[in-house]
């Protein structure tokens, strides 16, 4: 337990690590359990000494910090957290709370879903927004991305104004699904299905949401002018507007009902393919709930009552090396068989290489596996009262295990950064083509694993020779006279490109469009030669980027130059030094008469930052027809807006 301020100040800080890590990131770096018993004595010190609580605590938060990425919407009523029971005796300590305030006879118990909560709002019987809980007050808008949710009603027969409000869920089979796709391509592990489903929520392009099978489950109800007694029956009535039903629900009037079911639900658990990690129950009253309110942070008439987590112990007989479509290499330990709720695992991820020096771990260790409802366990520490000293400390690799070249080390990732690394040439080729880089049309995923697969792509360079196969493409099914003329076409047509969509297209980690455009911008010509001091001039620059770029470029150079030799690179205008957006933050949002792209590169050639979100450092906001939230905040901030018009004015176009 926590017994003095210095202790409580070092508990909050890791606190809101985690949380972030949780919250911000989708990717966990310690357990449910580990996260909710620091929490508790975090509490528990803040109810004693309320003179010394920290207002940044995680405590004191009703939902995740926002994400940027996407635009914020308000929610039309609170969206809220939940107090959390582990045992019997918390149960009854929280039902003898509420029977003080307000004498309660029934409850209503169902599956505590664990996924990412969503705000369905309907006027009319159409669905008009979606958003996530974000801090509770406002969130994130994935009105596209909800729609792509199959289980999501795009219309329902009630024509008044609604809020619905459930869990967005992935199954196991489809977590499994996605990470295999995932280890093949080297990409980062999903943590769970939680994770997984959240961090597909937020995906930008609503096509991939759509592949990966989400699901929406409801369990409550927001602003609405619905006349019921009881939440049951109200989520009875939501129910049969064609949402999908739990498989469990139940009105219950006693502690020993509550129980049951309790029991009942961790029975079922193994054998339900979505996540569950506990059970709510609810004062089915909803005049009662009225009456009862809200702490500062929760209601007060329900309670998540959480199930035990499920731990095994098991020896790490190996740990192998997997190479990714960005040149990560991720550790993986291979296991003793162990058997986790009818599941033989078999291997774990160890996440990086930072998570093993922390940790500790070697091959040959003994080490606690944890599983609450995850498909792929986690391994939450080491047992050393095992250790017989022949254990095998587990080295950062220095050279690539498919290729053999040198890796780069930034600590927690390691990284190939050679272009024709076997384990990345074909992401690299689908990267270098897409439309944010190159942008060569007919080069989609599939049609460059078949090039691969028949050798005549084994290499980004190979792109621009493909023309002198001409023949042997015609032979290839599906492969007639103009889908191959098109495709040479669109390879020439890329032959002639803006240079920051050739160095976006390098794949080099860390440098996205915006990085690429500065270099560009700052080096022109030279910026294949810029020196890591000179990168960290670059505002925004970090010695990760900066390290990362010198780096690539480094092992990469000859096949650079070489690959240059196909292509034209179009250097950006000189920035105009007495142009009135020169140095200034700017934001776009609205529709507008020019295309976005067109009006964000024009300011940018005149020295603007553009960015998406508005806060106190944006100098101006501009705004087209249905321009939302971000023109709002601009006003409440006292930023500066323009009309589309206005800024054509404004820098004399």
């Amino acid at each position: 337990m926590i017994q003095n301020e210095k202790e409580y100040k070092e508990a909050v800080k890791k606190l809101k690590v985690w949380a972030d890590a949780y919250y911000i990131d989708d990717n966990p770096i310690v357990t449910d359990e580990e996260y909710d018993n620091l929490y508790h004595e975090v509490k528990a010190f803040e109810e004693a000494h309320k003179e010394l609580i920290d207002y940044s605590s995680p405590t004191q938060r009703v939902g995740a910090p926002l994400k940027e990425g996407f635009v914020k919407a308000k929610h039309p009523s609170r969206m809220w957290s939940m107090e959390d029971v582990f045992d019997e005796s918390e149960l009854i300590a929280w039902l003898e709370r509420v029977n003080k305030i307000e004498s309660v006879e029934r409850y209503y118990i169902e599956p505590k879903f664990d996924g990412a909560s969503l705000n369905l709002i309907y006027d009319d019987g159409k669905l008009l927004r979606a958003i996530t809980r974000g801090n509770g007050v406002e969130g994130e808008d994935v009105t596209n991305n909800a729609k792509a949710i199959n289980s999501v009603r795009l219309e329902i027969e009630y024509k008044g104004f609604i809020e619905i409000r459930g869990e967005v869920l992935m199954s196991y089979k489809e977590f499994e699904r996605l990470n295999s796709e995932r280890l093949d391509s080297g990409e980062q592990l999903f943590a769970n299905p939680r994770n997984a489903a959240a961090g597909s929520l937020r995906q930008l392009d609503p096509a991939i949401v759509a592949k990966r099978n989400l699901l929406f489950m409801p369990w409550g109800v927001g602003v609405n002018s619905l006349d019921f007694t009881y939440l049951s029956d109200m989520m009875d009535f939501v129910y049969n507007l064609g949402f999908k039903e739990p498989p469990l629900r139940e009105v219950v009037t006693s502690v020993a009902q509550i129980e049951t079911i309790y029991k009942k639900l961790i029975e079922m658990r193994p054998k339900l393919e979505i996540m569950l990690d506990g059970m709510v129950v609810k004062v089915d009253s909803l005049q009662k709930q009225e009456k009862l309110g809200f702490t500062q942070k929760a209601p007060r008439w329900q309670v998540a009552y959480k199930f035990p987590a499920i731990e095994k112990q098991t020896k790490i007989v190996d740990v192998v090396l997997q190479v990714g479509r960005t040149g990560v290499v991720t550790p993986v330990a291979k296991l003793e068989p162990v058997n986790i709720e009818g599941v033989v695992v078999e291997r774990a991820t160890l996440n990086n290489f930072d998570f093993i020096d922390k940790l500790g771990v070697k091959i040959g260790d003994v080490v606690t596996l944890i599983r609450s409802g995850d498909v792929i366990p986690k391994i939450i520490r080491v047992l050393p009262e095992y250790r017989d000293g022949d254990e095998i400390t587990i080295e950062h690799p220095t050279k690539c295990p498919s290729c053999g070249s040198e890796l780069l080390d930034e600590g927690a990732l390691i990284k190939c950064q050679n272009l024709s690394c076997p384990a990345r040439v074909v992401n690299n080729i689908i990267h270098f083509s897409s439309k944010g880089c190159m942008n060569i049309d007919g080069l989609g995923k599939k049609i460059v694993e078949l090039l691969y697969e028949k050798g005549l792509l084994r290499d980004v360079i190979d792109i621009y020779t493909l023309k002198s196969k001409r023949d042997i493409l015609l032979l290839l099914e599906g492969f007639k006279e103009k889908r191959v003329q098109n495709l040479l076409d669109a390879i020439e047509e890329s032959r002639s490109r803006e240079c920051w969509r050739f160095v976006k297209a390098l794949g080099i980690e860390h440098i996205g469009e915006v990085a690429a455009k500065k270099i560009c911008q700052k080096f022109r010509e030279n910026f294949l030669n810029a020196s890591e001091e000179e990168l960290l001039a670059i505002d925004g620059f970090g010695e990760e980027m900066a390290k990362s770029y010198e780096e690539f470029l480094r092992v990469n150079r000859e096949k650079v130059l070489k690959l240059l030799k196909f292509i034209t690179l179009e250097m950006p205008q000189q920035v105009q030094r007495e142009s009135p957006v020169s140095g200034k933050t700017v934001v776009l949002t609205g529709s507008m008469r020019r295309p976005r792209a067109q009006i964000k590169e024009l300011l940018e050639s005149l020295g603007a930052k553009v960015t998406g979100s508005v806060s106190k450092k944006t100098d101006f906001v501009v705004y087209g027809e249905d321009a939302g939230s971000k023109l709002q905040k601009a006003k409440d901030l006292g930023v500066a807006t323009l009309t589309e018009e206005e800024l054509f004015e404004f820098i004399g176009e």
